[in-house]
């Protein structure tokens, strides 16, 4: 902007305003001169009464410099900026989700994003759940450092899976305990490393027999693999079929290794089992194999379908012949799992009837002892506790070997000559049963006399059980008989002993576990074998006592690995009482020798898992008899041993 000169003007001293009616004249305000000194004169005509003196002007120069005015633009320059803001929930990284072959096909995933492993242990649920969520670490490796972990657990290909797609599918999943790592799959304890394999291993069978031997968790790796299957939509039907004193078992466990999964028990008359077979959006059906062959033998051509069968004791199926073995076979199936800790009982071909039920063999088929090696090798995961729990307190076995009383050794005697007396004097019509009959008598006056109620392992009971009150301990006894239970329950008093047996009503029996674990004035709990010996977890008691012998050391495994198991804190003594010079001396002998004979089907060294009942020619020998011909190879099944469950 250019520089100009301002012109002013001032009123002269003197000088008074002009009157209304003087005349106006023209003035004329001109520049002032240089030399002036910025004062001009205006010349005009003036009335006489309002003089009016020229004003003087008077002129500066104004040096002010020109600045940018705000525009509306630089407002908006300057204007403080408004911020919206707004919370966004940051979320964690989304839980691995593999690539399954859901049963109605139809999705496909293209990618797969492998999330960190992570180390998870959920808080306990409350102060008093905090002794039961106690996390079991697994066991070190012998010779390694502290901060060594295990290999990862990969999920292996089934050996039936051939084509490439197949395989790849197992090949390319991530480390198993990466996956169960996710918050999505909350383990109440950690796994231990053979669980791991075992659950893989499951989640990757359509037929599988998982034999651990007992108290090694075979029902937490089940109960897992059916999560893992649930949840990737392999599966959405299961059938899961368990002696009847086991449901409660099952109900208990999974509520701690599966809350979330809903649980439905197949119980009450036949029009509400019919409900309950056909209803939809049941995930898993419990019951137990008498009424699942009753209803299946009502459904005929119809029966309902399931993707996963599952036999829990599935000794209970090893007579192909039976009723039982039958019905079972016919349920509609896409995978058959057993769980047993004693797939073979009496003999190897045993193992058939359970290859059947997986439908590995063809039907009614016979494979050899080295087809059934074979079949064993692919289909069977067993483990024992030798191998994998080296940091399982050690379990103690010690025979009794007692003398009879003077009473019991005379009833016997007698009972045992009239007895061979009579056998002898039957001739050709002698029959095996005659002699199985004469057995359990003898056996019976072992444990008492039964008309003084005399008894040598009594009084070497009542000794144990003394030392055993005064130190605070638990401890089992297991008998064959519902009669000798009953009988000691009375001899036994002061020590305020619970009975566990067939007779028990099945509501009454959680409430006698619970008692016996929680109340210290109730140290001994008598149990038969065909209740007490599968499925119960009675880890906390510190003593197994084998009133009388079992036909089949199995079942006595079976009985005394309720305490030795996992979780179990102390050593564990077994005492088994024998009677020296009797019929429970002479057997315990012949089925020793027999012991090895089934270790070539599931493994050297491992005889834990045969029932080495005696034939008919062995029953014969007892006596120095002979067997009739065509009895010799003939299996003796202790009927008068069985009971209700």
């Amino acid at each position: 902007m250019p520089e100009t000169d301002v012109k002013t003007w001032e009123a002269l001293p003197n000088t008074s305003p002009p009157s209304e009616s003087s005349t106006p004249s023209t003035s004329i305000i001109r520049p002032a001169s240089a030399g002036t000194n910025g004062i001009v004169r205006i010349d005009g005509k003036h009335d006489a009464q309002s003089a009016i003196a020229a004003p003087q002007i008077t002129t500066m120069p104004l040096d002010i410099a020109a600045n940018v005015f705000a525009s509306g633009l630089n407002g908006a320059l300057r204007r403080t900026p408004k911020l919206e803001c707004e919370n966004v929930p940051l979320l964690g990284r989304v839980t691995f989700s593999p690539r399954w072959r859901p049963t109605s096909s139809g999705v496909r995933t293209t990618k797969l994003t492998f999330p960190d492993g992570m180390e998870f242990l959920p808080p306990p649920k409350s102060p008093e759940e905090s002794e039961n969520l106690k996390r079991i670490k697994p066991p070190k490796a012998r010779g390694g450092s502290e901060r060594e972990k295990p290999k990862p657990t990969r999920i292996k290909p089934p050996s039936d899976a051939l084509s490439l797609e197949d395989r790849l599918f197992y090949v390319l999943q991530p480390p198993l305990e990466t996956w169960l790592a996710g918050q999505e799959l909350i383990m109440p304890f950690e796994p231990f490393p053979y669980q791991y394999e075992g659950i893989g291993w499951m989640f990757s069978q359509k037929a599988a027999l998982l034999a651990d031997e007992m108290g090694l968790g075979k029902t937490m790796q089940t109960i897992t693999a059916i999560r893992l299957l649930l949840r990737s939509g392999q599966v959405r039907r299961v059938l899961l079929v368990c002696p009847k004193p086991l449901i409660p078992n099952w109900q208990r466990e999974f509520k701690l290794w599966a809350e979330e999964l809903p649980i439905t028990t197949l119980e009450g008359d036949s029009a509400r089992r019919n409900m309950l077979w056909n209803m939809p959006g049941v995930p898993i059906l419990l019951a137990n194999y008498e009424v699942v062959v009753r209803d299946f033998e009502a459904f005929g051509d119809d029966p309902p379908k399931y993707d996963l069968v599952i036999l829990d004791e599935a000794q209970r199926i090893k007579n192909r012949d039976s009723r039982t073995a039958a019905m079972i076979r016919s349920i509609p199936r896409r995978r058959s799992w057993t769980l047993t800790g004693t797939p073979i009982e009496n003999r190897p071909e045993e193992l058939a009837s359970l290859f059947e039920f997986m439908e590995v063999i063809p039907p009614r088929s016979n494979p050899d002892m080295k087809g059934l090696t074979q079949l064993a090798d692919h289909y069977i995961l067993r483990r024992t506790k030798d191998l994998v729990m080296s940091d399982l307190p050690p379990r103690l076995d010690r025979d009794a070997h007692l003398d009879l009383n003077p009473a019991q050794q005379h009833a016997y005697d007698t009972a045992e000559r009239d007895g061979v007396i009579q056998l002898n004097e039957m001739g050709e019509s002698i029959s095996v049963q005659h002699v199985f009959e004469l057995v359990l008598r003898l056996k019976q006056i072992t444990n008492f006399d039964p008309l003084t109620g005399d008894s040598a392992k009594l009084d070497r009971l009542e000794a144990d059980m003394e030392e055993i009150s005064n130190s605070g301990g638990k401890a089992i006894l297991f008998s064959q008989w519902t009669k000798c239970i009953d009988w000691l329950d009375e001899k036994l008093k002061r020590f305020n002993p619970l009975v566990y047996h067939g007779k028990v009503p099945t509501k009454k029996r959680e409430p006698i576990l619970s008692q016996f674990k929680e109340d210290p004035n109730c140290p001994l709990l008598l149990m038969s074998y065909g209740t007490g010996a599968v499925g119960l977890n009675l880890q906390f008691a510190g003593y197994v006592f084998l009133y009388d012998r079992w036909w089949n050391p199995a079942v006595e495994d079976q009985a005394i690995n309720r305490a030795h198991r996992v979780g179990q804190k102390s050593q564990v003594i077994v005492t088994k009482f024998i009677c020296n010079n009797t019929i429970e001396e002479r057997i315990d002998r012949v089925l020793n020798e027999k012991r090895q004979i089934f270790a070539r089907v599931l493994g050297d060294g491992d005889s834990t898992i045969a029932s080495l009942s005696l034939n008919a020619s062995e029953i014969f020998g007892l006596f120095d008899l002979k067997a009739r011909q065509g009895e010799g190879t003939r299996k003796i099944a202790p009927k008068a041993e069985v009971e209700s469950k």
